[in-house]
């Protein structure tokens, strides 16, 4: 049975020497400001910009952990509300008012779960969620309060969420997961569950990327690291010759031949745990 807190885990995590790579892809690392900022300038977030709403106003941050997005959103120009129930110092509620009292960004504060947002309908122009719904207590009441503070036509961004092909493959993910022993605290749903939930709310899904499809998903791989990977799949399926025309920088074509074996990689991926993000309106 595990034993730790969200907070002990993370703070074990960070004491294991061949861990560095992963505390550092995780945001986990000192100075917090400095992990915020490089958050803020990663090809994650960079990416995902894009997909917010070009008129900014109010966002909510669910699940906002060490506040690392709320910094991001908050130096886009957005009003923040940061909601987080863990009140840690180190990995919550705590942490990130730390980050709002030493940058003077307008980030506010909430402690609450998900699943019984303390706002009034229609209040947000955006809702983000960073690694937030697989750790839903309830994924169908969490993506409904959602869609009932989100403002007519706003914007809701949920990214990196865990994806199982088959109930089966939990327990084989939660195996592998580097903290859940520890705390048992992850989870991962199937792609429909998600998008059922998500459509329940009443919110229209406009983009689904699956784990090859955008860096979103597979940041902090680089982009060039990603491209060898997928140009690897190819030579299985369809041959040297496409590989051979898609990994030419000067063909034309290579940009929508990526796109298009990034979708067939996707769809031929069942590994417990990929990664999925989803763009959705009101």
């Amino acid at each position: 049975m595990p034993k730790m807190t969200w907070q002990e885990a993370v703070e074990w995590l960070r004491q294991q020497p061949d861990q560095a790579d992963l505390v550092r892809a995780c945001y986990f690392d000192d100075p917090l400001l400095q992990a915020c900022e490089r958050f803020a300038q990663s090809g994650e977030w960079r990416e995902t910009v894009r997909y917010l709403p070009t008129q900014k106003g109010h966002a909510l941050d669910i699940g906002a952990g060490r506040g690392i997005s709320s910094y991001a959103l908050a130096k886009e120009g957005w009003q923040v509300t940061a909601l987080e129930p863990d009140p840690s110092a180190f990995v919550g509620a705590e942490a990130i008012r730390q980050v709002a009292r030493e940058t003077q960004l307008p980030i506010e504060v909430v402690v609450e779960w998900g699943e019984s947002l303390p706002f009034t309908d229609n209040t947000f122009n955006a809702v983000y969620a960073r690694q937030v719904l697989h750790h839903a207590r309830d994924l169908t009441q969490l993506c409904a309060e959602i869609g009932r503070v989100l403002k007519p036509g706003g914007v809701f961004i949920a990214t990196r969420e865990h994806v199982i092909s088959q109930p089966q493959d939990l327990p084989l993910f939660l195996e592998r997961h580097a903290l859940h022993h520890l705390y048992g605290g992850e989870n991962a749903f199937l792609l429909k569950e998600y998008l059922g939930a998500i459509r329940g709310a009443g919110l229209s899904m406009k983009h689904i990327w699956g784990p090859w499809q955008s860096e979103i998903n597979y940041f902090p791989t680089l982009p060039i690291q990603q491209k060898m990977r997928i140009t690897a799949l190819p030579k299985r399926l369809i041959g040297q010759t496409l590989t051979a025309l898609l990994t030419s920088e000067s063909q034309p074509w290579g940009k929508p031949m990526l796109s298009a074996l990034a979708y067939l990689a996707t769809i031929r991926d069942h590994s417990a745990g990929r990664l999925y993000s989803f763009v959705a309106q009101k």
